[in-house]
């Protein structure tokens, strides 16, 4: 067997798990989509029907898992090629736990079919969701097109997602303080919520990946954050002033 042919079969492997990562990706991108959708919507239905779906998600996983060990046995790939496959596993490990994500929501959306609507929380989650499926999407891209610049441009956008999360966090817990019908949930949105913004930490660890793969080297600067919902505080004095302030 030439090298020449070598070559181009290990190149044709390599396209099959570009294949196989972006065909993961767009499942796990159409879940979060369509779970928000079903949240926003009140769709039981359609949450019903995403959480078996996710199973598509997890065989995929495992098929790349596989491959990749076959790989590594086979071909025994070395420097850019090595990264490749290696950083293939990670990229698929972190998009089944968007599937996750993803379905979680879901199963919440399905408890929540008899609670108070929260027009203005759900409209902040939504806007969240939007975020974090084009950071999906452009971090897919910049993985199929070995983009380090667009890799790092998903892990700046990453903070909008994390202001967007510290308030909703704050809004919520408003609500819970001003009146307890709306605990259950309140409290299932902020599980939501924390969802959502998992999901866009995940997504930039995609884009680090794609890092590694480009320079050899994991980025250098520590990835930005912006989310302060575990250190923020709301007192009964917070409550009544937002009161007194929208009444004046």
């Amino acid at each position: 067997m030439s090298n020449d042919h070598i070559v181009s079969s290990f190149d044709a492997d390599l396209s099959r798990l570009d294949n196989m990562i972006a065909e993961m990706g767009g499942l796990a991108e159409t879940q979060l989509t369509r779970s928000i959708e079903a949240l926003c919507k009140r769709d039981l239905e359609a949450a019903e029907r995403i959480i078996p779906a996710d199973k598509k998600i997890d065989a995929l996983e495992e098929e790349i898992y596989e491959f990749t060990i076959k790989l590594l046995a086979l071909r025994q790939p070395m420097a850019d090629d090595l990264r490749i496959v290696i950083s293939a596993i990670k990229i698929s490990s972190v998009i089944e736990r968007i599937g996750d994500y993803a379905k979680n929501i879901s199963k919440r959306t399905i408890v929540l079919k008899d609670s108070p609507s929260l027009t203005g929380a759900l409209h902040t989650v939504s806007r969240m969701g939007e975020l974090v499926q084009t950071m999906i999407k452009q971090a897919l891209d910049a993985y199929i097109q070995r983009d380090a610049e667009k890799a790092g441009d998903v892990r700046a956008r990453d903070r909008e997602v994390d202001l967007l999360h510290t308030s909703l966090f704050r809004e919520l817990l408003t609500y819970m303080m001003e009146d307890p019908r709306y605990i259950t949930p309140c409290t299932h949105l902020l599980f939501i919520a924390k969802n959502i913004e998992r999901i866009g930490d995940h997504t930039t660890g995609i884009a680090e990946q794609v890092h590694f793969m480009v320079h050899g080297e994991m980025p250098v600067d520590e990835r930005p954050k912006d989310d302060h919902s575990s250190t923020t505080i709301i007192t009964p004095d917070d409550v009544q002033n937002g009161r007194e302030s929208a009444q004046s």
